[in-house]
């Protein structure tokens, strides 16, 4: 799994994963909060190389499928030194501000989907077009849009993707009286998530003791808003939060769980979240793909073969990454063929095979072989196949530039004060626009 889970919830405070996580530093500097490592060992270089440094967050899994290390083999004049750094927080400031200065960056930058539109419409001019240098066909359409500057400037090449699911305890459902069926289960919830609430009211009716339908309200809002086709922006970057009908819809079925029985009320990410996977303490939680690894590696031994997938109510993406080239890097050339070959189909079904990182490249998924102990954990559900529906059929979303702290205002604070301390929906709703006015400056 990607750090795209923690990515998620560093995010905004759901933001980081994938076997899950996410975070990043960049060049000269080493990070107070992560450090840096160097691809394939030794000094960085060695007389007469070319030391290229890539900057990330969190795990994008390079390293461990050992790319670096075969590009190295590849290109006997290449040394890659990767600078990380565990939160997104933390490390898209200092990008930043290295971008802004006109230096410090690294050859290539790693930019968080909740950062892109940031990234696009201020720091355009600080990133190399890449769109000069590829088959822009290889990647889904939304997802280059999302890096796309409005002069047609390609300023990221697409990672992997968070295409969405709900996986699910199918001993619960079994002792609830519910069908365990994937395809059957996916038939009663399809097109809406309010149908999903549905068959989560039947859940409860008959839930196993101490066992809820969902891990959390958020994860529901969260999955729902994944599918709209508007978020906090419309397409000419206007704020539109307060009258979105994403926004409505997906506030609408968080409402309807956060007000039931049929939460945990957990806070993804948290200590307690982890553990109520250890426990079995809920039956099912909105998966993008970079949520497979995270759940395996949570739920444990104990979990192999009661878990499975269903595809989601609507076609969802939840999460990803780009990798730019700032014009500061002092080997643009180099940068661009090895940015362009890390995000090549190829290498993204080797990512994928390691840690469930779904690629943003279509050509990639006939081919793509999840790891047999993943399949057999997850009851030999076609999870390729899921996640590649949905990943084809993912609305184009606008991202506008203070996405991910209005996102945090209605996840962390609006919900949590229905779902936690009992505030009624219209109080919550308002505890969120409170803090959505503070970030937007009103």
């Amino acid at each position: 799994m990607r750090t795209s889970i923690h990515r998620s919830r560093r995010l905004g405070a759901l933001v980081a994963v994938a076997a899950m996580a996410t975070g990043l530093l960049a060049g000269c500097a080493k990070d107070s909060d992560g450090g840096s490592s160097q691809a394939g060992g030794g000094d960085g270089g060695g007389k007469g190389k070319i030391t290229l440094t890539v900057g990330t967050f969190g795990v994008f899994g390079y390293k461990q499928a050992g790319l670096y290390d075969e590009y190295m083999k590849l290109h006997k004049n290449i040394s890659i030194k990767e600078n990380v750094t565990t939160r997104t927080d933390v490390y898209w400031p200092k990008v930043l501000t290295r971008l802004q200065a006109g230096s410090g960056t690294d050859d290539i930058q790693a930019i968080e989907v909740g950062n892109i539109t940031e990234a696009v419409q201020t720091q355009g001019d600080k990133f190399v077009d890449l769109g000069k240098d590829v088959d822009k066909s290889q990647w889904l359409g939304w997802k280059n849009a999302q890096a796309t500057t409005k002069d047609g400037k390609l300023i990221g090449l697409g990672t992997d993707i968070g295409p969405m699911a709900i996986c699910y305890r199918k001993d619960l459902f079994q002792k609830a009286g519910l069908p365990t069926d994937r395809t059957k289960l996916a038939e009663q919830w399809k097109g809406d998530w309010n149908k999903y609430v549905d068959v989560g009211k039947q859940y409860m009716k008959k839930a196993p003791a101490g066992t809820k339908f969902v891990d959390s309200a958020a994860s529901v809002y969260n999955a729902a808003l994944g599918g709209g086709k508007e978020r906090y922006y419309d397409k000419d970057d206007n704020v539109i939060w307060d009258k979105s009908s994403g926004v409505k819809d997906a506030w609408n079925a968080a409402m309807a769980v956060a007000t039931s029985d049929m939460s945990a009320k957990l806070k993804q990410f948290d200590p307690t979240w982890d553990q109520g996977y250890a426990k079995g303490t809920f039956a099912t939680v909105a998966c993008p793909a970079w949520m497979i690894g995270y759940i395996e590696q949570k739920s444990g031994d104990s979990g192999k073969g009661k878990w499975d997938v269903a595809a989601a109510p609507t076609a969802a993406n939840w999460g990803g990454s780009f990798l730019g080239v700032p014009t500061a890097s002092k080997h643009q050339k180099e940068a661009i063929e090895l940015a362009k070959w890390l995000t090549a189909p190829e290498q993204q079904a080797k990512v994928f095979a390691k840690q469930a990182s779904f690629p943003s490249t279509p050509s990639a998924y006939a081919g793509l072989k999840p790891a047999t102990d993943t399949t057999a954990y997850f009851s030999n559900a076609p999870i390729t196949q899921i996640f590649a529906d949905s990943a084809t059929t993912i609305p184009v979303q606008y991202f506008g530039t203070k996405d991910q702290p209005i996102n945090t205002a209605i996840t962390d604070v609006g919900i949590l004060q229905v779902e936690q301390k009992g505030k009624t929906p219209a109080q919550g709703w308002d505890a969120a626009t409170k803090e959505i006015k503070d970030v937007l400056g009103q």
